[in-house]
C-alpha cells in the first residue's frame, strides 16, 4: 500500500485549516486517513504548525512520501533533516548523540530566525499603527482648520447685513427731511392764491366803476 503524507482541509470557508495526516494515495483528500500527525493553520503571520515530529519521521522511515506542501512543512519543522540524520546513524557515519546535536542546534538557530520574524513583524505592526495614528491626526487638524474657514464665511455675509440695516434708517431720515422741507412750501403757496382770488373781485369792482 502506498502512503502519502499530505494536508486535510477543515476549518471554515475562506478561512482553512489543515490535518497533517498519513492516508492511503488511493483515498480521497478530505477522506479516511492512518494516522494524524499534526495540524497547519495559514490564517496566523507566521503560519502556526504542530507536527508529532518522531512519528512523521516514522512514517518516512517506512516510506511514506509528503506532498510537495507537506514536504515544505516537514522541512520547516526539521523531520527531513532527523529522516536524514538517522540514516547516517544506521550506516554508522554518526552517532546518536551527534545526530541529536546537530538536530538541537538546528531547531535552535531555526527558533531564532521565527522569533526574530515575529519581532520583525510586531515592529512593522507598530510602526504602521504609528503612522496610522499621525495621518489621523493630520486628517482631524484639517477638518478642524476647514471648519473654521467655513464658519469665517459664513460670519461674512452677516456682517454685510448688518450695515444694510444700519444704512436703511438713513435713507429714511433723508427721504423724512425732504418731505418735511417740501411740506411747508405747499402750505406757503396756499395763501398766495387765496389772496389773489380776493383780489379779482376788488378789481372787477374798479372796473365796473370807471364804466360808471
Amino acid at each position: 500500500m502506498s502512503v502519502k503524507i499530505r494536508l486535510q482541509r477543515h476549518g471554515k470557508k475562506q478561512r482553512p485549516f489543515y490535518w497533517i495526516v498519513a492516508a492511503d494515495a488511493r483515498a480521497k483528500r478530505d477522506g479516511r486517513f492512518l494516522e494524524k500527525l499534526g495540524t497547519y493553520n495559514p490564517n496566523t503571520n507566521p503560519a502556526t504548525i504542530e507536527l508529532n515530529l518522531d512519528q512523521a519521521v516514522q512514517w518516512l522511515h517506512n516510506g511514506a512520501q509528503p506532498t510537495e506542501t507537506a514536504r515544505a512543512i516537514l522541512s520547516y519543522k526539521g523531520a527531513l533533516l532527523k529522516h536524514h540524520l538517522d540514516g547516517g546513524i544506521r550506516k554508522g557515519a554518526l552517532t546518536q548523540e551527534q545526530a541529536d546535536a546537530k538536530l538541537a542546534a538546528w531547531i535552535e538557530d531555526k527558533a531564532g530566525k521565527v522569533d526574530a520574524k515575529k519581532e520583525g513583524l510586531s515592529k512593522a505592526q507598530i510602526d504602521a499603527k504609528a503612522k496610522a495614528l499621525k495621518a489621523e491626526k493630520v486628517a482631524n487638524e484639517k477638518r478642524i482648520n476647514a471648519a473654521a474657514d467655513a464658519l469665517k464665511a459664513a460670519e461674512a455675509p452677516e456682517v454685510v447685513e448688518e450695515d444694510a440695516v444700519e444704512e436703511t434708517p438713513i435713507a429714511e431720515v433723508a427721504a423724512e427731511e425732504v418731505a418735511v422741507e417740501e411740506t411747508p412750501v405747499a402750505v406757503d403757496e396756499t395763501p398766495a392764491a387765496e389772496v389773489a382770488t380776493e383780489e379779482a373781485p376788488a378789481a372787477e369792482e374798479n372796473n365796473e366803476t370807471t364804466e360808471a
